[in-house]
């Protein structure tokens, strides 16, 4: 408990929230959230595979962004369900802490099950604003592409930005298969943002072409 009386999260080990994910597929995102009004779109890993149009490795989760003032809006299209806050390692009931942590999972009340995990992101109307640096910044209608069958992802790009901060063996293997299929435009700016970063950031040499 903290020292204001609150309780501050229920650890849970990795491995048991590794076991609790069953997650949604992206078709069934887009459909749960066909109704909404609200800039959204797949994020991390399944991003990759949906810009390049083929599954590349396995997907223990699924992500999508949204502007944090938009966050009810995809609340009430998936009333039916609980949330949890989640952040350093620990889960706290929605809306706890809301403040200090940005990623919210959506849990099936029945089995206990997370089926989607929900960033929500900083923006400025129309803008969207990088968590770690607020100079960088982009408009949604570049932020957000779709797939043939109407699924919204984030760019690789900026899925990019945020996994270059902590390289996992998975990120690198993203970054890998979807370089070849970034165009010159996609790793100029993923480039920039790196110098600006990251200025050593072992992937800027292969943006460059070397």
């Amino acid at each position: 408990m903290s020292a204001g009386g609150r309780v501050d999260g229920v650890p849970v080990p990795h491995d048991e929230l590794v076991r609790r994910w069953h997650p949604w597929t992206p078709g069934d995102v887009r459909d749960r959230l066909a109704g909404i009004d609200a800039p959204w779109g797949v994020a991390a890993g399944w991003a990759i595979d949906l810009f390049l149009g083929t599954t590349t490795r396995a997907h223990g989760d699924i992500e999508i962004t949204v502007p944090a003032a938009s966050f009810p809006a995809v609340a009430d299209a998936l009333a039916a369900f609980d949330w949890d806050v989640v952040g350093a390692g620990r889960v706290w009931p929605y809306p706890s802490t809301l403040d200090r942590f940005h990623q919210t999972w959506l849990r099936d009340p029945v089995t206990g099950h997370y089926l989607l995990d929900v960033f929500r992101e900083p923006h400025d109307g129309t803008m969207w604003i990088c968590r770690r640096d607020a100079v960088i910044t982009l408009p949604y209608d570049l932020v957000y592409e779709r797939t043939g069958d109407g699924i919204p992802f984030v760019v690789p790009e900026v899925v990019l930005l945020f996994k270059a901060r902590d390289v996992r063996p998975k990120d690198q293997a993203d970054f890998e298969h979807v370089l070849p299929a970034l165009s010159i435009d996609r790793r100029r700016r993923l480039a920039s943002w790196l110098r600006r970063l990251d200025p050593g950031h072992g992937w800027l040499d292969a943006l460059a072409g070397r």
